[in-house]
């Protein structure tokens, strides 16, 4: 990622467009069909609103179920499409037919996933809400939604705003997230401009107060501040190769650099990497832990996508730590999480599931989940991946066309679905 300079803030309105279903395609599925389900748990001037297109998202849809509790789905990319299943059964209940190589996001609103696509983020209804504190499921929909995107890239959800950032353009949209649920189209948004375009980040603070990534097409250099009014308040240039974002607690938020990682909590805090060039490109975080996980490569020459240690940074103690893995355990970037107790959660290449605690990186369990793998040629490769929500971890096995729920307190393997296409992205709907 790289600088992103601001123009201040440029009141937007996005229209919406109408909506059309896609039907579903039901798969087989194996394992525990009676997984409990518990409730769901969370691991300027402002644009004029969007134009109508059909009844607000929240109102049950004709062929909604009433559900005794939130329900998850899981969304998941393949090459022609994005699938949805049941969070319980790993059930196939929606299939949607898309070209490209496609990524996926959870809106943050507990009931839409952002597609990319070439033409922007693309909103995908994964069919399951609350409204009123009764819960509900329905098909899921591919919408005709998009907030429209010159190379849509990260999208961070933080408090009560979702944020989006166009590499193409450096153009940054901020929305309320629960809007997506009322809106008759898109919502309000704020939106910001970047110095220059970059693949770049941006996170916006309860109040208002904008991160976002410094740099070019060329380079990435660091981080800025803007204050709620668009005005700039600070600014980091020292955060080579700037990659990977995320917010501990107290509303800590933690930047991966190519030397260490960036750390801003009212004025920005460098520490610094143990080896010369020591990459952290993704941070996995909680909001109840001063403890960001990170994935950590030594070798800006190393082959391939695997890495074999992590780091840990606690923000509350200016501490960067390194951890390596044991013997024969891998990673790539899809293989991080973090669980119900703030432990670190990684998925190796010996096919096991392993829990770290966070603050020594000691290893507290190990499940075996899938087959040994090997990392990808490329990184769009589909390869296994990991999510956490509520205790269980969803677990993608493309060797095996198959997707797998593992509760995280006993190792079991409570349901696996077989799919009649290879997963490669996956995102979690808590519902």
């Amino acid at each position: 990622m790289t600088p992103l300079v601001g123009m201040g803030i440029i009141p937007t309105t996005l229209i919406g467009m109408t909506s059309s279903l896609s039907s579903p395609r039901r798969l087989a599925a194996l394992g525990a069909v009676g997984l409990l389900m518990a409730a769901c748990s969370s691991d300027s001037d402002s644009g004029a609103s969007g134009s109508s297109a059909s009844s607000a998202d929240t109102s049950p849809a004709a062929s909604a179920t009433e559900l005794d509790a939130p329900q998850p789905r899981i969304a998941l990319t393949y090459d022609g499409g994005v699938l949805v299943l049941d969070g319980t059964t790993l059930e196939v209940v929606g299939d949607s037919e898309m070209d490209g190589f496609l990524r996926v996001n959870p809106a943050g609103d507990g009931r839409h996933v952002m597609v990319t696509t070439e033409e922007g983020f693309q909103v995908l209804d994964a069919g399951v809400w609350t409204d009123g504190g009764t819960s509900y499921a329905a098909d899921p929909e591919l919408t005709d939604r998009v907030f429209e995107a010159e190379e849509a890239g990260h999208v961070v959800v933080h408090g009560d705003r979702t944020v989006l950032f166009a590499d193409g353009t450096g153009d940054i949209t901020s929305y309320a997230t629960d809007d997506l649920l009322d809106a008759e189209g898109l919502p309000e948004t704020r939106t910001w401009e970047s110095e220059e375009a970059h693949h770049g980040v941006a996170i916006e603070l309860e109040d208002g107060t904008l991160l976002s990534t410094l740099g070019t097409e060329d380079e990435r250099t660091g981080v800025r501040v803007l204050d709620a009014s668009g005005e700039e308040v600070a600014r980091n240039e020292e955060c080579p190769g700037v990659h990977g974002e995320g917010t501990v607690a107290g509303e800590v938020a933690v930047f991966g650099c190519e030397d260490g990682v960036l750390v801003y909590d009212g004025e920005f805090t460098k520490l610094t990497a143990p080896d010369a060039y020591g990459r952290t490109g993704n941070v996995f975080t909680t909001e109840s832990s001063p403890v960001a996980l990170g994935d950590y490569n030594s070798d800006p020459d190393a082959e391939g996508y695997v890495l074999s240690a992590v780091t840990l940074v606690d923000t509350a103690a200016d501490r960067l730590q390194v951890v390596p893995l044991p013997e024969g355990v891998q990673y790539t970037f899809r293989d991080l999480a973090r669980g119900p107790q703030d432990e670190a959660v990684l998925l190796g290449t010996d096919g096991n599931l392993h829990l770290l605690d966070e603050q020594t990186g000691a290893v507290l369990a190990s499940y075996p989940v899938v087959a040994p793998w090997e990392g990808p040629e490329e990184w769009q490769d589909a390869h296994p991946a990991l999510k956490v929500h509520d205790g269980i971890a969803y677990v993608t096995e493309p060797a095996a066309n198959a997707v797998h729920a593992v509760d995280l307190a006993t190792g079991a393997v409570l349901a696996t679905g077989e799919l009649d296409v290879t997963p490669n992205e996956i995102a979690v709907v808590t519902g």
